[in-house]
């Protein structure tokens, strides 16, 4: 019966195994030189930790052998407090690791800063110095992915490709909410968020049909906010340029204006013609007619501000005010009988927001009735009560 038991203990031990069998693991088999080198920094980091990790667990295990209560040979000394040998040994060998640790991360933050241009195809190439990268404009749409081509006037969703082992320099941004572009294979995650303009500098190595997500969650469609990237030679890259341009529609300020509502599961879609000027529209936030773009709102803060005309750019300030005229589930009207967001003043108000006169007459005349009265002149007495004090709180 034992055997039996121990035969079953041993297969339910190996099914962690035949379940990790079934993974993709991308990250740690990449195909881009960005992505290759972080590989080899998380082996390496890993490596530097086991060397305190294991030695620790075989000594916890080994010293619960060595001194357990049947051992009567091993060493007893109840009196032992210190040994220097011992503790240059405990503190030294972290220590070594620690600064190692910290050198290899501080060069590699600067190597694989993502806004620093390549200066190498892969580890045995060098990057040719008038070798111009491929610009990729990137914008994160709810909930879907937006590819601008400015060198080649086309744009695409959900879908992107590039040529092999020439250099990609991603411009990236988003509409609404912040996103994370990352495409394992290729290069490290790098946020995408309105209003501002993210960089990162990625080179693929091969051939292949690759998956890129958003990796930080937002809403949703989160879940599919997914596309495919295509590594392909110089001709497979021109061929499939070429199809964009044939297939594709217009891509203009109206058209992106409904693309950019949201949606779930979009399919791809290409475009062969883009209006100019539509990737900075989005960057700056005035994609819509009369919107104030965020650049001009900086040159009015360098200025000074608008002074008392500034009142008139309120309209121009509106951007994702796509819920604001919808009524929140189960809310009530406030007890002065306005509608929420109404710009009539509340009751009791005038339309500055202060009391209006008559009603702080009304309420000092009722608290009077109420025993509150002011103190003549001459007497002495008690402070005024407050307005509008509850009659349950008082004495």
């Amino acid at each position: 019966m034992s055997i039996k038991f121990k035969s079953a203990a041993g297969l339910l031990a190996l099914l962690p195994l035949l379940a990790l069998s079934g993974c993709n693991m991308v990250v740690m088999s990449p195909s881009g030189d960005i992505a290759m080198q972080q590989k080899d920094l998380i082996l390496v980091s890993t490596f530097l930790m086991l060397l305190i990790i294991v030695p620790v667990v075989f000594l916890i295990f080994f010293f619960a052998w060595r001194y357990r209560h049947s051992n009567t040979d091993a060493t007893y000394d109840p009196e032992w407090h210190h040994s220097t040998g011992l503790e240059v040994v405990i503190w030294s060998a972290p220590l070594a690791i620690i600064i190692a640790l910290g050198a290899i991360t501080w060069i590699s933050t600067h190597k694989l800063d993502p806004y620093r241009p390549l200066d190498r195809i892969d580890a045995e190439r060098p990057l040719p110095a008038e070798t111009k990268p491929l610009v990729v404009e990137v914008v994160a749409l709810d909930w879907k992915w937006l590819f601008f081509y400015p060198e080649y006037g086309i744009a695409t969703v959900n879908e992107m490709a590039a040529p092999v082992d020439v250099p990609i320099q991603f411009k990236i941004t988003a509409s609404s909410v912040m996103n994370s572009f990352y495409v394992p294979a290729l290069a490290g995650m790098i946020y995408a968020m309105p209003g501002m303009q993210t960089q990162l500098h990625a080179v693929i190595n091969k051939e292949g049909d690759f998956e890129g997500l958003s990796a930080n969650y937002s809403g949703d469609g989160f879940s599919h906010m997914r596309f495919r990237f295509h590594g392909l030679q110089q001709g497979g890259f021109d061929e499939w340029v070429a199809r964009v341009r044939q297939n594709g529609t217009a891509l203009n300020r109206d058209t992106y204006l409904k693309l950019e509502k949201p949606s779930i599961k979009d399919p791809v879609r290409y475009f062969a013609t883009v209006d100019d000027g539509l990737f900075q529209a989005i960057l700056n936030m005035c994609v819509r007619p009369g919107q104030m773009c965020m650049s001009e709102m900086m040159h009015v803060d360098m200025m000074g501000g608008a002074g008392v005309e500034s009142h008139e750019n309120r309209q121009k300030l509106e951007y994702d005010n796509r819920h604001a005229n919808e009524e929140a589930p189960g809310a009530t009207h406030p007890a002065t009988g306005n509608a929420p967001r109404s710009e009539e003043p509340a009751e009791g108000m005038d339309e500055s927001g202060a009391p209006a006169p008559h009603d702080m007459n009304h309420n000092m005349n009722h608290d009077m009735h109420q025993g509150h009265s002011m103190p003549q002149d001459g007497q002495d007495g008690p402070a005024p009560a407050q307005l509008n004090t509850n009659d349950s709180a008082q004495p």
